[in-house]
């Protein structure tokens, strides 16, 4: 299993972390060996922090073997597809082909995650519908020196993207979890259904090692339905750890961290589910179940305000027994 390490890019709004820090962790992270892939967070209005392509643009000029991505894209449905795949070509080649497009479909259709898509003249029940009309025109005007399109949502003659992505072609995951806001088995079906017959990937969050398996396991087996080859998609995880050696004070960190992130109030359940807490050794255990899942990415974010002090705390008690 691999591990990526998330940079809080909210947290510059809050006094979490720096600019400086996150272009320093992420060099940390890039040469200590542990890490193959730095990632950020997405979102515009709904939850506002430093552009991700703009500070994954830093990070790239930053770094050298580091996969760059964001966990996920938010915004993805709401951005214009053409300028967006111009923008992230643009960024495969200054990173010289680390990159990795995760969408997703935001936070749901009320509040800001709805205002993000109506100041930008669309309609937030039409995300799902959006993000796959996107993607396959981002494929094409990755693929293609010109694309015309009729769609539901664009319509254009004679459109190019140059230069053109590095990667050929560039990976494309879907990260979705449907569960964080309603159990419909309807839903889960449609979401897993639509990594497997538009992705390359999926991330997932917010799971228990065991649910990870379950879902992977039928988007293998939705995939071969489709035709395709299951062995090709990768699965990723993206994670909390906060280390320490007194767990309910890693708890109430975390905690603390994560209400003010995402302008909720946390359950001490969703606060289990989704961090490691505690000594090193809980970490872990925590961390292996999800590499006996089979999970191929598993992305660490720090829930803390010592973002120095838990990166160096990972490395040396964490990583070397994982």
């Amino acid at each position: 299993m691999e591990l990526g390490l998330t940079l809080p890019n909210r947290g510059v709004l809050f006094g979490a972390t720096t600019v400086d820090e996150m272009l320093e962790l992420a060099e940390a992270g890039e040469h200590s060996g542990v890490f193959g892939s730095i990632w950020v967070g997405d979102s515009i209005m709904a939850k506002p922090r430093l552009e991700s392509l703009t500070l994954l643009a830093a990070i790239a000029a930053r770094t050298r073997r580091a996969k760059l991505g964001a966990a996920c894209l938010a915004s993805f449905p709401s951005r214009h597809p053409v300028l967006l795949a111009y923008q992230w070509a643009s960024l495969d080649v200054i990173s010289q082909g680390r990159t990795i497009l995760v969408p997703c479909m935001g936070g749901g259709t009320r509040g800001d995650f709805a205002r993000e898509f109506q100041v930008m003249g669309l309609d937030p029940a039409k995300r799902a519908a959006l993000l796959e009309e996107n993607i396959r025109l981002i494929r094409r005007l990755w693929a293609e020196d010109e694309v015309t399109w009729e769609g539901e949502f664009w319509r254009f003659e004679g459109a190019r993207v140059e230069p053109k992505p590095v990667q050929k072609p560039l990976p494309i995951w879907i990260a979705n979890n449907v569960q964080i806001v309603t159990r419909s088995e309807g839903l889960m079906e449609r979401a897993l259904r639509r990594v497997a017959r538009l992705a390359d990937g999926w991330m997932t969050t917010h799971v228990w090692a065991h649910e990870f398996t379950e879902r992977w396991q039928r988007i293998l087996r939705y995939a071969k339905d489709e035709g395709r080859d299951p062995g090709a998609l990768r699965s990723s995880v993206y994670f909390n750890v906060n280390l320490n050696a007194d767990r309910e004070g890693a708890l109430e960190e975390s905690k603390r961290f994560l209400d003010t992130y995402y302008m909720t109030n946390n359950t001490r359940e969703t606060l289990e589910r989704w961090v490691a807490l505690g000594p090193a050794e809980e970490v872990v255990r925590r961390l292996r179940e999800f590499a006996e899942a089979g999970v191929d990415t598993l992305t660490i974010r720090f829930p803390s305000w010592d973002q120095r002090g838990q990166l160096h705390a990972f490395l040396r008690e964490v990583a070397p027994a994982l």
